[in-house]
């Protein structure tokens, strides 16, 4: 919607002003007509509602304070120790955690926070084996021929929509490890030319970094958008898919136990790294994915008969997730729906994907002292990154806020749809394990 029209609907808040001021450090000016992205239109109708109770002095001023917080908050991590014992009781009373962090470990993600590509070029030259980001991209060669085979298998898309599907599955592009830039030096120091830090001012230079964050982003608005960008530094443990560049992100970090490692046997990789490739691809495809085309534009590229169908198929994954409840708080199955599509179809294809391995290359030989085998392996591998240890605190958070389910129902919400782990551990039709009626989409 225009600027114009976001005054309309949430006239709390001079929008044109708020926004040109931030331009300013970019010298660029927005006019009334210019287009934003407006996510949540209603939050912002709601807000307007609450805000008009803030118009008393002390509202006015309740309102001053909790701004002045959120900027507050944002930093005090940068403060000394007095400060951050302060932090430390919010998060006990949000998170249940108590204790601190090792000096070593907080200097470490204030680092990579800031200078990301400088300290994953020290990363990849000391930590990052090239064999392993070869291994990762086969892997994701035949994740992706097996997720276009179940697409291509689906008997309720149209024929119009499945080709688009099976052209925007092929056109998804992949970065895996690093960017190349990186391991320049001249390349990496021009990255952060403008950037300025000076020696004992850890707060002052993390205000710096935040700034020329900033700056980078708004300047990035009036160019064309560049596909090769990384959001995430190399050493990050997380992978993502991004709508809009239609590309598949894998770091370095995560090319690493418990998620791979290039001695592990195939099924070891496959079902837990190759379930996230699997999981990225389908988000592609998710309730939020499949509103963007091959080239990354928001566009209705569904025929209604097909979108209609994908919508009932969703419905009973998001019945099937808001049943299950962790410490009798329900969980959300709609917040969540994204995630379990990726889920459910990234397990799916990662373990065709090593089943076709297994044709081309014969069974892998059993583990020594251990009985199963190596497609019961690929489950024991995919569930094994998702074990965890919460807090009833953070539990309550997650459950508010995150898009995830919480780990255990990751791994249950999968297995139980999934009629492959049904079969490799013989589990009884209508048992816990392998209920009769399965929720799939892709």
């Amino acid at each position: 919607m225009s600027i114009d029209e976001l005054n309309a609907i949430a006239p709390f808040m001079d929008w044109g002003t708020f926004i040109n001021s931030a331009f300013t450090k970019v010298n660029k000016h927005l006019s009334g007509s210019e287009h934003v992205v407006v996510y949540a239109p209603e939050f912002l109708k709601s807000l307007g509602k609450i805000l008009q109770n803030t118009t008393t002095p002390d509202g006015i001023l309740n309102l001053h304070n909790y701004l002045v917080w959120q900027v507050v908050r944002n930093y005090v991590g940068f403060l000394s120790q007095e400060f951050r014992e302060a932090a430390k009781v919010l998060e006990k009373a949000q998170m249940g955690v108590v204790g601190t962090e090792e000096t070593w470990r907080e200097c470490v993600v204030a680092t990579d926070a800031a200078l990301g590509p400088a300290v994953g070029a020290m990363y990849i030259r000391e930590a990052f084996h090239t064999e392993s980001k070869e291994m990762a991209e086969e892997m994701i060669k035949r994740v992706r021929k097996t997720f276009k085979e179940n697409l291509e298998s689906v008997h309720w898309m149209d024929k119009k929509t499945l080709k688009a599907a099976i052209d925007k599955a092929s056109s998804i592009s992949e970065m895996i490890g690093f960017p190349d830039y990186i391991l320049s030096p001249v390349e990496l120091d021009a990255k952060f030319a403008d950037l300025k830090v000076k020696e004992n001012e850890f707060f002052q230079n993390n205000v710096r970094v935040n700034n020329f964050n900033v700056q980078e982003n708004l300047a990035r608005l009036f160019k064309p958008v560049n596909k090769t960008r990384w959001d995430m530094s190399p050493p990050t443990v997380n992978a993502y898919y991004s709508p809009t560049r239609n590309n598949i992100v894998f770091p370095a970090g995560i090319l690493q136990a418990p998620f791979f490692h290039k001695d592990n046997p195939k099924s070891l990789n496959y079902g837990a790294v190759g379930v996230v490739m699997g999981h990225e691809l389908a988000h592609a495809f998710d309730d939020q994915g499949r509103k963007y085309d091959k080239d990354g534009n928001l566009n209705q590229w569904w025929q209604q008969e097909t979108s209609d169908k994908f919508k009932n198929l969703t419905q009973c994954m998001v019945d099937q997730y808001s049943a299950y409840s962790l410490r009798g708080e329900k969980l959300n199955g709609k917040l969540t729906l994204g995630e379990n599509i990726a889920d459910n179809g990234g397990l799916k294809a990662s373990y065709r994907a090593y089943q076709e391995w297994v044709k081309e290359n014969g069974e892998e030989k059993a583990l020594p002292g251990i009985s199963l085998t190596h497609q019961q392996l690929f489950f024991l591998g995919f569930s094994q990154v998702w074990c965890s240890s919460i807090t009833k605190e953070a539990a309550h958070l997650e459950i508010m806020k995150d898009s995830h389910v919480p780990g255990e129902f990751r791994v249950f919400g999968s297995l139980t749809n999934s009629e492959d782990f049904a079969n490799a551990f013989n589990c009884p039709p209508g048992s816990k394990m392998n209920p009769k009626k399965k929720c799939t989409v892709w």
